[in-house]
């Protein structure tokens, strides 16, 4: 791994006292590679929240939520979340991983397929091999090759089509409304994660489905990026809710998220509700920053979503790349195979909304000096 480039080695990242910065091994930095988009992950708001129910229900939750480890707050924030979603019923798991895993896998059995997206997250892969299914994979955002390999997956007991919202290493939006017309032509379930798209896309943040006005079968999603806390979380009816609660593994089976955590995330989901501006903002300098590297002839994927990955290609350049960033005080990893396709090594670029005007104008000298310094642009 080593030799080709590929060899991984964990960063320590502190706060700063300056707004906008964070230490990185110390070096003090401008993080540009956070899933933290709207910034509520070091909002005030949260932590005294958090702080308020950790004084009477303790700093763990003792137990799985089918034995020891359900309060009401696990209750409330479902109940939050289903009325979040537009959903009937909603359920809480540990982290978005083991939402992907659980749901799939209980759903998708022995006789059926799951066609899923070239491009989708490591954690619907795992959930597909998991599951008894047969997994098709169709080519990323096709839809024509998805409508073949519908046409093809006929003789199956039940077709589920799994996708990204967001996808999250290309920062580009599934195709939901053609997808959902294709599922119902071919009469296939859709599951989406919207793990990248909750908090950025739809009314006041609602996500994939929101934005494009489709209902789909059943919703994934992660309150570790926007939300800025942690856990996951499937929506839909109320059925599907109670099956999962009965099947899923990956639920059953973990111990449950601390309560303190609970509120955090209701709080969290109020202030993405009540507050518009705060999306507007965040689209606001996704575009400013598109642009920005678009002028100066970067290969930038992803559109309408804080994604913005800087296309390098090879690994040891994206390396590099990301290297002399950090010594210009912008902390933005390279991401290399496997996590991208080979050749397709970049940085993974990403917008918060929380950055200011000086922020912006570092993150963007530091890209553009890089860029001409190792001749990508």
């Amino acid at each position: 791994m080593k030799n080709q480039g590929l060899y991984r080695q964990l960063r320590a990242i502190s706060p700063s006292q300056t707004s906008g910065k964070s230490y990185v091994d110390g070096m003090k930095s401008i993080v540009a590679s956070s899933n933290n988009y709207l910034g509520l992950a070091e909002d005030q708001r949260l932590t005294d929240e958090a702080v308020k129910i950790m004084k009477e229900y303790g700093i763990g939750s003792t137990g799985s939520r089918l034995t020891t480890g359900n309060t009401i707050w696990h209750e409330k924030l479902e109940q939050r979340i289903a009325e979040f979603k537009k959903e009937e019923a909603a359920l809480v798991f540990s982290s978005g991983y083991l939402a992907n895993i659980g749901v799939i896998s209980s759903l998708a059995g022995e006789g059926d397929v799951i066609l899923s997206d070239q491009l989708n997250h490591a954690s619907i892969i795992d959930g597909c091999r998991l599951s008894k299914a047969k997994t098709s994979i169709y080519r990323h955002i096709n839809m024509e090759d998805l409508r073949e390999k519908l046409m093809h997956s006929q003789h199956y007991r039940r077709r589920f089509i799994v996708t990204d919202g967001v996808f999250s290493m290309d920062g580009d939006i599934a195709p939901l409304r053609e997808i959902k017309t294709l599922a119902d032509m071919y009469n296939a379930y859709v599951i989406v994660d919207d793990a990248h798209a909750t908090g950025v896309l739809g009314e006041n943040g609602r996500g994939t489905g929101d934005h494009f006005d489709v209902a789909v079968d059943v919703t994934i999603g992660t309150f570790s990026k926007s939300i800025g806390t942690e856990g996951g979380f499937v929506a839909g009816s109320r059925s599907l809710i109670d099956y999962l609660r009965n099947r899923a593994r990956s639920y059953i089976f973990q111990t449950a998220l601390p309560p303190s955590i609970m509120e955090a995330t209701i709080k969290a989901i109020d202030i993405i509700e009540s507050s518009p501006q705060l999306q507007v903002h965040l689209q606001h300098l996704i575009r400013s920053i598109r642009n920005e590297f678009l002028d100066y002839g970067f290969d930038v994927r992803g559109e309408q979503t804080p994604i913005l990955p800087v296309v390098i290609g090879d690994s040891e350049q994206a390396m590099a790349f990301s290297k002399e960033l950090e010594k210009n005080g912008v902390f933005a990893p390279a991401i290399r195979p496997p996590s991208v396709p080979q050749r397709e090594s970049r940085i993974r670029m990403t917008v918060m909304a929380t950055y200011i005007e000086e922020d912006i104008q570092q993150i963007c000298k530091a890209f553009y000096k890089v860029g001409k310094q190792l001749e990508v642009i």
